[in-house]
């Protein structure tokens, strides 16, 4: 058995390496997913042994030195001493189960303790010494070299939950992915959103606010958070397994949007 998983990683890490050493233009084959927002798309889950083994060998992921590698929690780096389980990885799993012949990969960008208004051009965060979306932009523009954009999720709000600033949180959302579009060259590019965790009244105001997003911007949804719970003592995070769910439904809602293109199409 361990002879076994030592030659997997070996192949898996030998293909890594050559799709980026030798790619020298997009592969239609390699589906890029955008992952963004705040802390609870980064992850803030405890690693058990049960997320570190869950790794997909056609799930990849672009490193903080814009490396490719194998997928595994963490994700994000934003603020590696919190760094956990996110729904990052349970989507990209999910994605290439349904997508088989191809590769996924993910490209984190979530920046813990962010407001939305941190989301746009030439924006600053002190805390964690970024520009959230330049920095995003740099990644999203890296990954173009070797694949196509299929698709963003979006996980943010905890730091927009007063009342005055949850009233234009809807018309900031839609700015925003009018303009991570206009990036991927794809105004059609499908977007989910998800809901924040239930688990603290105040969040529910921000729910509301992206409910009609549907309705008003074309090729959006929204992942719910029904039944998800928070980690003990923390009423901010997400668990690990809701992390995990969340990514599922994420992943649900994706594959609806994507099949409705493609009727269209």
């Amino acid at each position: 058995m361990m002879k076994f998983k030592f030659s997997l990683f070996v192949l898996l890490f030998a293909s890594f390496g050559t799709f980026a050493q030798t790619r020298k233009k997009a592969d239609p084959d390699v589906h890029i997913y955008l992952l963004l927002g705040q802390s609870n798309m980064a992850g803030r889950g405890k690693i058990t042994d049960e997320f570190i083994k869950e790794v997909n060998p056609q799930v990849m992921m672009l490193n903080k030195e814009n490396e490719w590698v194998l997928a595994k929690h963490p994700l994000h780096f934003d603020k590696p001493k919190s760094a956990g389980v996110g729904p990052g990885l349970a989507f990209g799993i999910k994605m290439a189960e349904a997508n088989p012949k191809v590769k996924i990969a993910l490209v984190p960008s979530a920046v813990g303790g962010t407001s939305i208004s941190k989301w746009q051009p030439g924006a600053y965060d002190k805390e964690t010494d970024t520009h959230p979306y330049d920095d995003a932009v740099k990644r999203i523009e890296e990954a173009m070299k070797y694949g196509v954009i299929k698709g963003l999720i979006w996980h943010q709000g905890e730091s927009d939950t007063k009342p005055e600033i949850a009233a234009k949180y809807l018309s900031n959302l839609e700015a925003l992915i009018s303009r991570i579009r206009k990036v991927c060259k794809n105004p059609n590019l499908p977007v989910v959103v998800g809901e924040l965790g239930t688990f603290k009244e105040n969040r529910k105001i921000i729910n509301q606010m992206i409910a009609p997003l549907p309705e008003k911007v074309a090729n959006t949804a929204i992942a719910k958070s029904d039944g998800l719970v928070n980690k003990v003592d923390d009423e901010s995070h997400f668990d690990s397994k809701s992390s995990q769910i969340l990514g599922y439904r994420f992943a649900e809602q994706m594959l609806i949007l994507q099949k409705k293109s493609n009727l269209k199409l």
